[in-house]
């Protein structure tokens, strides 16, 4: 997949398609915008790009090299953005991150998309119905870009919340089952971490956007301010994801080890009848069995009353053992 190019004037698109950068930087000083989009893997596009937008260096090593945090930096009057976008799995209930490197300066906006998320072809839809917007220059693509990858973020929170809350009734459920809810819990926590790491520079980088923003224009200083409250709200419902799943953890662990101790409890209950009955049987098998050997000097064998005899002592130890095990809560 090539890098694709579109050149606006006064927010209404004029060319699309062209591969002569030179020319669109040109076009980008000459007071048009140009809106490149650079293919995810084209390397060699880029570092055209790049050379004829004069990006700086630092810059291009970051694009050039992902999996970049989310941050914001300036060089002069060029701005270099790395957002981290998310898509919530409702299959796997997985957490999936990519990432959007935007360079905006006078006159362009360079865009590498690293993932699905966001559609950028839906937010250059959107704003090219908005000719009003697009002329506002690079920063309003840029705050466009910004505000469709916040407003992805929305079903990912959900579905991390949804995930939390089964979690928590399965815990408290007369059927729970806590083999694999911790690795569950710590599963969940990790794409927490990383939902907040992708959301937690958000507040900042918008900040800064705010504080350079032209004292003059008061509606795009209100537009980032819409958006850094949406992203407020986001950190303030993962972090108390976050707190639940911890307790979660804790209550969970505690119950494991509840479960573990009436299971053993248990076992040993068992295991004290087990061998009350093994001791009550075996007194009487082994007075019948010495009784049983029939050697000729055993003078209970041709005693009168040995039968009885044999017989009443097998019983007598059977409820003498009875007794003291009865005795002992073994049986």
């Amino acid at each position: 997949m090539s890098s694709t190019s579109t050149l606006y004037r006064d927010g209404v698109r004029i060319a699309s398609g062209s591969t002569d950068w030179v020319a669109l930087a040109e076009a980008a000083t000459d007071g048009d915008l140009a809106w490149i989009d650079v293919a995810d893997g084209d390397t060699d596009g880029f570092a055209q790009v790049a050379q004829a937008f004069n990006l700086h260096h630092l810059a291009i090593e970051d694009a050039v090299h992902a999996h970049q945090r989310a941050k914001l930096e300036r060089y002069g009057d060029m701005v270099f953005c790395v957002m981290r976008p998310a898509t919530y799995d409702e299959t796997t209930e997985l957490v999936a991150f990519g990432e959007l490197h935007v360079f905006t300066g006078p006159g362009f906006v360079i865009t590498i998309n690293h993932g699905e998320a966001p559609d950028i072809m839906r937010v250059r839809a959107d704003l090219e119905a908005r000719p009003d917007l697009l002329a506002r220059g690079s920063g309003a693509v840029l705050h466009a870009l910004m505000d469709r990858v916040v407003d992805d973020y929305a079903p990912v929170a959900a579905g991390i919340q949804g995930d939390v809350d089964e979690i928590e009734d399965a815990l408290f459920s007369d059927e729970h089952a806590s083999s694999g809810s911790s690795k569950r819990i710590y599963q969940l926590t990790r794409e927490v971490i990383g939902f907040q790491r992708a959301i937690g520079p958000l507040p900042e980088m918008i900040g800064l956007l705010i504080a350079t923003s032209p004292d003059s224009d008061s509606e795009e200083r209100r537009y980032l301010r819409d958006v850094q409250d949406h992203v407020l709200r986001l950190v303030e419902q993962s972090e108390a994801s976050r707190a639940l799943l911890s307790n979660l953890l804790n209550v969970n662990l505690t119950l494991e080890t509840k479960a573990l101790s009436e299971r053993s409890h248990a076992q040993d209950v068992q295991m004290k009848k087990v061998s009350s009955w093994a001791a009550i049987i075996f007194a009487p098998t082994l007075v019948g069995t010495i009784y049983g050997m029939n050697f000729d000097n055993m003078p209970e064998l041709h005693w009168q009353y040995g039968y009885l005899w044999a017989l009443s002592l097998m019983v007598l130890i059977a409820v003498a053992l009875y007794v003291i095990f009865k005795s002992r809560d073994w049986l």
